[in-house]
């Protein structure tokens, strides 16, 4: 008996001696983004030649920009929307469309291929848009189109092709959208990138859930492709501001932007503060845009002192790009407004890559060089 109770107390003196060394259960941390890239993955970029626009190849991309410039432009012929329907006209199964408005007659008649040959084509609009005759013959052909119905905008501009490319940017599928206004246009090659947008896209078109209606459940909010991160956000489900707000107050050296229309003073005031704290910034805005808006970051950023001008295309200065660090880029339909962030659906990439922040630069240099006082 009298061993068994010196058994029991020395087991109970060395649970006691154990016990607070036992390690408690900790929050796994928040992801962070990345830090500046010193290196590109990349390493090397292929030139596009395009009559009417520029573009690049890389490992796991194409990058394109309109060239209104262009004495292609006028024709409607040689710009970006050729890669689109190259891609549509190689389609096995499947071509999701997510666009604001349509009057490309390639796109168009590219959709109708797919369709006849036995794709499954979905698309999803915004409505007040969906009364022109290309959209007609599109359901006319068959073609299911669902328009959001709402105050707000269905202002996407993506496609996704088999379920593993994705096409997106800021330019619309329209005429003036790919010959006379400022625009950008990626193709990313990635399964991961294409359920992100998949999954968006089915939000709309499947469940009728657009803008606020929907709830943040993107699957791969970040994604990294042959060694580059890229973060996926769609608003206004992932509070796009407060992510731009955390990448623009963290930069640098420099900011450099081309706004179609910017009304939103948190994002204004922030690149403020950056430049007073010796951060280079410049910047394009669309006149049009400037002299319509209410509440427009043009006269705030102009009596800071800072170098940001009105645009000189007579079409739209339609990017919507935010370059920091030379070496992260933030680029999408999302405008940098109000209506943006809380009321219309809108997509997001922010890509930390020296190489595809060049090719940015070089597009920011291009519009940069037809601005007005």
């Amino acid at each position: 008996m009298k061993r068994i109770l010196y058994f029991l107390i020395l087991a109970a003196l060395i649970l006691s001696a154990c016990g607070p060394n036992v390690p408690t259960a900790t929050k796994p941390p928040t992801i962070q983004p990345p830090p500046p890239l010193t290196v590109t993955p990349d390493t090397g970029l292929t030139k596009i030649d395009l009559p009417a626009g520029f573009g690049v190849r890389g490992s796991w991309f194409e990058l394109y920009f309109t060239d209104p410039t262009s004495s292609w432009s006028p024709q409607r012929t040689g710009g970006p929307d050729g890669p689109i329907v190259t891609a549509i006209d190689a389609a096995h199964l499947t071509v999701d469309v997510a666009i604001y408005s349509l009057s490309l007659d390639s796109i168009r008649n590219a959709l109708l291929r797919a369709h006849d040959r036995g794709i499954k084509v979905r698309m999803v609009m915004e409505s007040d848009n969906m009364d022109s005759s290309d959209v007609q013959t599109l359901q006319d052909a068959g073609i299911p189109i669902l328009g959001d119905r709402r105050e707000g905008l269905m202002h996407n501009k993506f496609v996704v092709i088999d379920n593993s490319e994705v096409w997106m940017g800021s330019m619309n599928y329209t005429n003036n959208g790919a010959y006379d206004d400022n625009n950008n246009l990626m193709l990313i090659h990635s399964v991961k990138v294409a359920e992100d947008y998949t999954k968006e896209f089915n939000e709309m078109f499947v469940d009728d859930k657009f803008g606020p209606d929907v709830v943040a459940e993107t699957p791969y909010p970040r994604v990294m492709i042959n060694g580059t991160p890229l973060d996926i956000y769609f608003s206004p489900d992932d509070h796009v501001a407060n992510s731009l707000l955390d990448l623009i107050s963290n930069a640098q050296e420099s900011i450099y932007f081309m706004a179609y229309s910017f009304t939103s003073d948190e994002l204004g005031q922030a690149i403020r503060e950056r430049a007073q704290n010796g951060v280079t910034v410049a910047g394009v805005m669309d006149a049009d845009q400037v002299a319509s808006n209410v509440g427009t970051e043009y006269d705030a950023f102009n009596q800071a002192g800072l170098d940001v001008h009105k645009d000189g295309n007579p079409g739209l200065m339609h990017h919507k790009v935010i370059i920091i660090d030379k070496q992260i880029v933030v680029f999408g339909s999302y405008n940098f407004t109000s209506s943006a962030e809380t009321r219309n659906d809108e997509n997001v990439i922010v890509v930390y890559d020296t190489q595809i922040a060049e090719q940015f630069l070089a597009e920011f240099q291009r519009v940069y060089a037809q601005t007005v006082p």
